[in-house]
């Protein structure tokens, strides 16, 4: 789940950064002297708003696709307590493939 939710920061991300380099052509010329100036302070907000928009698609997920799976396993967990299924212990006998 952590690894999608990076995947999906990381091209929203790209896409925003493409976006940004077309509306801001006109700022190429100067790219070197606001890189030197400005390049921490660019650095650190990239860094919080990938961390903003990672906890957001995280949120997201987890919301979507973690509906029922609390349910769920406490059924399981159940059935395990109860006994209803019987696992089969593994015998010595038995040679690994």
């Amino acid at each position: 789940m952590i690894a999608s939710a990076v995947l999906i920061t990381t091209v929203c991300l790209l896409a925003y950064g493409f976006w940004l380099m077309g509306e801001l052509r006109f700022m190429a010329a100067y790219k070197a002297v606001l890189f030197h100036a400005y390049g921490r302070w660019i650095c650190g907000a990239l860094a919080v708003l990938f961390c903003n928009v990672f906890g957001g698609v995280l949120l997201l997920e987890r919301k979507l696709f973690l509906k029922n799976t609390g349910r769920k396993l406490s059924h399981l967990d159940r059935q395990f307590q109860v006994g209803q299924i019987e696992m089969p212990a593994p015998t010595q006998d038995e040679e690994p493939a």
